[in-house]
């Protein structure tokens, strides 16, 4: 038996309880967690925002050693220290082949099934795929990565959404250029992650918006010239900052439609808005066909960085270990698994950069 944060049903609060595993079947791993953490995206899974079978066990960004494996895992061994992949890609859909892997079809296949079962009996299922709001979980093989060499175990717990996604905003979505100027929205876990891939590429002005100001000195730890309120007026304030043009490039990571409609007016004509923000159905964003036109601007979704971890994790351990990724400053509280309600409500209220739970 071991530990976990379970959500009974949606909406529900999370109860700490003992869990229990089975043992790791055929293509499967075992592994006990060093560190997960608190994703928004966690939050938007209890509240209802996005849909998850239920009960379950939240947390999809974390990192441990594999304690065993079934049969026909052979790309990792016990005693390796891996990287869960909560959106590991079939290989065979459409997506897949042509390269697109974080749209493939199946990613989140693992996420219906049963895994583990409640003190009680109660069917599990494993949130996004990994369930690592636990201090141990059995995951599909391809859910688990290498931690790179040089880079701490708990600290890499962050490589599995945080910074995949908003180095990937930056590199991959928005493909900022050495010189440009890069307004973003929101500094929690993923804007952090998202300011020092900016500063990474080389932006000349990188500006920081976010309704606290409590997060500025965050902001500009993190890479951040420039540090701004949220208000009516940003989109104004922006353009002031950016020689009167707007920014080149608006990442977007709240998921509101006045903050995506904000970043898209933040930019120049000709500008690029990427969203990478999760909000709900009822958030209606609106443009009229003659702005379309006439600002010449592109809005573009963003899935989990448009990143392809595999590909992608070298180069951030590359970065990490020349001192230009700093993991740690996107660590704000180092909580345990009581901690994590206090977490969502501290997300909620806009708080904080990420927690990061230390088994």
């Amino acid at each position: 038996m071991v530990r976990a944060a379970i959500l009974p049903a949606v909406g529900s609060p999370l109860e700490i309880a003992e869990i229990e595993l089975p043992e790791p079947g055929p293509g499967q791993v075992r592994v006990r967690l060093a560190a997960a953490g608190v994703c928004h995206s966690d939050l938007s899974l209890s509240n209802g925002t996005m849909r998850v079978p239920t009960p379950c066990v939240l947390g999809h960004e974390g990192a441990g050693t594999v304690l065993e494996t079934g049969a026909d895992v052979t790309h990792v061994a016990p005693g390796d220290e891996v990287v869960l992949n909560w959106a590991p890609s079939c290989g065979s859909c459409h997506h897949c082949r042509i390269g697109e892997v974080w749209l493939c079809a199946g990613a989140l296949a693992g996420a219906a099934a049963v895994y583990a079962r409640g003190a009680d009996g109660t069917d599990l299922h494993p949130g996004l795929n990994v369930a690592a709001f636990a201090e141990e979980t059995v995951v599909a093989a391809n859910c688990v990565l290498p931690v790179p060499d040089g880079v701490p175990l708990t600290d890499a717990a962050l490589l599995g959404c945080a910074v995949l996604t908003g180095y990937g905003a930056v590199h991959h979505s928005a493909r900022v250029r050495a010189g440009e100027s890069v307004v973003v929205f929101g500094v929690g876990g993923v804007g952090l992650a998202t300011l020092q891939a900016a500063r990474i590429a080389g932006a000349r002005t990188i500006v920081a918006v976010d309704v606290s100001p409590e997060k500025e000195q965050l902001a500009r730890g993190a890479g951040a010239t420039d540090y701004l309120v949220a208000s009516d007026t940003t989109a104004k304030e922006v353009r002031k900052l950016t020689g009167g043009q707007g920014a080149d490039v608006a990442v977007e990571c709240v998921g509101r439609a006045v903050t995506i409609r904000t970043a898209w007016e933040s930019t120049r004509r000709g500008g690029r808005t990427t969203v990478v923000g999760i909000g709900g159905k009822d958030q209606q964003v609106t443009f009229n066909a003659l702005e379309l036109f006439h600002w010449g601007r592109t809005l573009t979704g963003c899935v989990y960085g448009n990143s392809d971890p595999a590909v992608d994790l070298p180069v951030l351990a590359d970065h990490i270990r020349a001192g230009r990724l700093d993991l740690g400053a996107l660590v704000t509280d180092r909580i345990g698994l009581d901690g994590i309600p206090t977490a969502f409500e501290n997300m909620s209220a806009g708080k904080g950069g990420r927690a990061l739970v230390i088994f």
